[in-house]
């Protein structure tokens, strides 16, 4: 994860001005200042971001095994991942959007790869946690996570049910609208693991590691439902969305990203697309690097993505594509091309 800063001018540039003036959450940089080159750094005050001028690597993997293709695109940077880990808690966050379409799910296979890569190196119990839409636990079930318990030192949790705060998104007219954030993904002792499932999105154009994490945090429970509060305007390639998303980013942020596309998901996502097999997986400590590079294999522009490219911008992440080293798979042999959502394929002029 590279958290640094960020200048409102340069985000005014990007079509959202009218929202930047707001101040953004507790201190400017919360979460996302406290890390430099992918490791913890002290700082003592509030401060904002800076471009990410250095390089970042992503783990590309492309073969016919999904346990193994997420197994070689962890290993790659185990070293530099344990360090990073350092004695913090885990919160292993799959992407469980959905109790009754497996591949709009984390498939458990790549949960255990992740699981199986920490376990000789985590004496604490490893949290695995999602707040999606449905009822979480039918989820879980539904997709072989319960076995996942009984043989790791795991937790399944639905973050819905847990401790919250409160932050700030935009409403449809810019009004703030109070939000309830999970507690867990605020928790700057707990090291948060994004595995996403590759899919395109209604909303964003695609879902990866950040959207992963990002929507998955907002609490939603029988009094309402936060996440929606996240896109409450019309459909836009400038979508509010977007803006909440990298507003959040600010205290909530993958410090590991995961990205399993062995069965991705194109057209209709999140939830109701279909099946492309792309047999692909990433990994990266920098969320940016690793969307950016997973975008750019669907097929789609990174830089048309506005909360990527504010992210580059804002310089939490390295998103210029001639600065990432992709390493393992040439990313030229797993380059697609996605259908996306039909509501995206209009408002971007897509075919």
């Amino acid at each position: 994860m590279r958290k640094n800063t960020f200048s409102r001018r340069g985000f005014m540039k990007m079509g959202l001005g009218a929202l930047g003036g707001l101040a953004l959450g507790r201190g400017s940089a919360g979460r996302a200042a406290g890390l430099l080159n992918g490791f913890p750094q002290a700082h003592s005050a509030p401060q904002l971001f800076t471009k990410v001028t250095s390089a970042a690597r992503v783990s590309l993997i492309k073969g016919e095994d999904r346990y193994k293709n997420v197994t070689r695109a962890l290993k790659a940077f185990e070293n530099d991942i344990l360090r990073s880990i350092g004695n913090k808690r885990i919160l292993l966050k799959p992407n469980v959007v959905l109790a009754d379409n497996p591949i709009a799910v984390t498939h458990v296979d790549a949960m255990r790869a992740i699981l199986d890569f920490l376990t000789p190196h985590s004496k604490k119990t490893i949290i695995i946690g999602e707040g999606g839409h449905h009822k979480t636990f039918d989820g879980y079930k539904n997709a072989g996570y319960l076995e996942l318990e009984k043989s790791y030192n795991a937790k399944l949790v639905d973050l819905n049910l847990g401790p919250y705060e409160y932050r700030y998104v935009f409403g449809a007219e810019h009004n703030p609208l109070p939000v309830r954030i999970s507690s867990t993904c605020l928790d700057p002792d707990v090291y948060i693991i994004s595995a996403a499932q590759m899919k395109t999105h209604n909303y964003v154009l695609v879902t990866l590691s950040l959207k992963n994490l990002l929507l998955g945090c907002p609490i939603k429970d029988d009094k309402s439902n936060d996440k929606a509060l996240f896109h409450t305007a019309p459909t836009a390639v400038n979508d509010l969305c977007h803006f909440n998303i990298f507003h959040i980013a600010q205290d909530v942020f993958p410090d590991l990203a995961v990205i399993d596309g062995f069965e991705a998901m194109e057209g209709n996502g999140p939830a109701w697309g279909t099946a492309l097999p792309a047999h692909v997986a990433l990994a990266s400590l920098d969320a940016v690097a690793a969307d950016t590079v997973a975008t750019k294999i669907m097929g789609f522009d990174p830089k048309r993505v506005l909360y990527l490219a504010s992210m580059n911008e804002a310089g939490m992440g390295q998103g210029d594509l001639e600065k990432i080293t992709v390493t393992g798979t040439p990313l030229d042999q797993c380059l697609f091309k996605f259908k996306p959502h039909e509501k995206m394929a209009e408002v971007y002029g897509l075919q």
